[in-house]
């Protein structure tokens, strides 16, 4: 085992390989990137407060305070009212599992096949290019999750989420009152089993592009918001309160159900890739609204 109190920006590089890496910050930034490197390396640019605790502890590393925990992440206050800042930097293996809790710290994690899981409070999320399966929960910042393959997981209070480019077999995402953008990529449910994406908010608004041609069983519902519709197949039904979108696209392997109780909702086609590049100069495709 090995064991850095940190103090003062310094850059680190444990020997043995690391399998799992555990981060706990408050204010600051995270960075984690995977690499096809065994081992790890960590730099901490910028440190205010009290010391970061580094440890490797067979193949797991950590970086922390001694009074945060995982487990009570989002409900952890500075009771004592110092002040902490800390700018970290970490590359790991691709293949590790990661785990980021930040309260008020930016976070972004790119390029990790292993299973990613991050705690936010108040901070952004920004999730690039992961393979492995993700779960993020945030209070209020928001969270973007780009070109993730794995299943993904997401839930946030406040916070706004977006995913771009998606192309997992399995999104599943709620919010309270914070908006949802969910652009599926042409490649999801194409491989493996068919998609099956679920999607909920209580106020926030509901955008989803969906590849076209699709293939999903769609039910869709907002309890008092308006319905944009860009496909053909589906139907809306409620002119007053409740509307639902439902409907079978292509041959209706894969699972789309999304509801929200007073924010709108809309399912938009993504371009097929031929009209697109005919048409990149075009206005995007837009629906009927209801």
């Amino acid at each position: 085992m090995e064991e850095w109190s940190v103090t003062e920006p310094t850059k680190l590089a444990p020997a043995e390989p690391v399998t799992r890496l555990r981060v706990r910050i408050v204010n600051g930034t995270v960075n984690v990137v995977g690499t096809d490197e065994s081992s790890a390396r960590v730099e901490i640019s910028e440190i205010e407060g009290p010391p970061l605790i580094v440890t490797r502890d067979g193949s797991t590393l950590t970086v922390t305070y001694e009074d945060l925990q995982w487990k009570n992440v989002l409900q952890w206050l500075d009771r004592k009212g110092h002040r902490r800042r800390a700018v970290v930097s970490v590359a790991v293996p691709a293949g590790a599992d990661v785990e980021v809790g930040a309260v008020g710290a930016e976070t972004v994690v790119s390029g990790i096949r292993g299973r990613t899981e991050v705690r936010g409070v108040t901070g952004d999320t920004t999730l690039l290019g992961l393979s492995g399966p993700v779960r993020a929960e945030s209070v209020s910042g928001n969270l973007e999750a780009q070109s993730v393959t794995g299943a993904l997981k997401i839930s946030s209070v406040t916070g706004s989420v977006t995913v771009i480019e998606g192309a997992s077999d399995s999104v599943k995402a709620e919010t309270v009152s914070g908006d949802m953008v969910i652009d599926l990529d042409q490649t999801a449910g194409t491989d493996g089993p068919p998609a099956d994406i679920r999607l909920s908010s209580v106020s926030g608004e509901v955008a989803i592009r969906l590849p076209h041609p699709a293939d999903a069983r769609v039910e869709a519902s907002t309890t008092s918001g308006s319905v944009t519709n860009g496909f053909e197949d589906l139907r809306v039904a409620g002119q007053w309160g409740t509307k639902s979108l439902t409907g079978t696209l292509g041959s209706g392997r894969g699972t789309l159900k999304a509801t929200t109780v007073s924010g709108s909702l809309t399912l938009l086609r993504r371009p097929e890739p031929a009209e697109d590049t005919e048409s990149a100069a075009s206005s995007p495709t837009t629906g009927k609204v209801l």
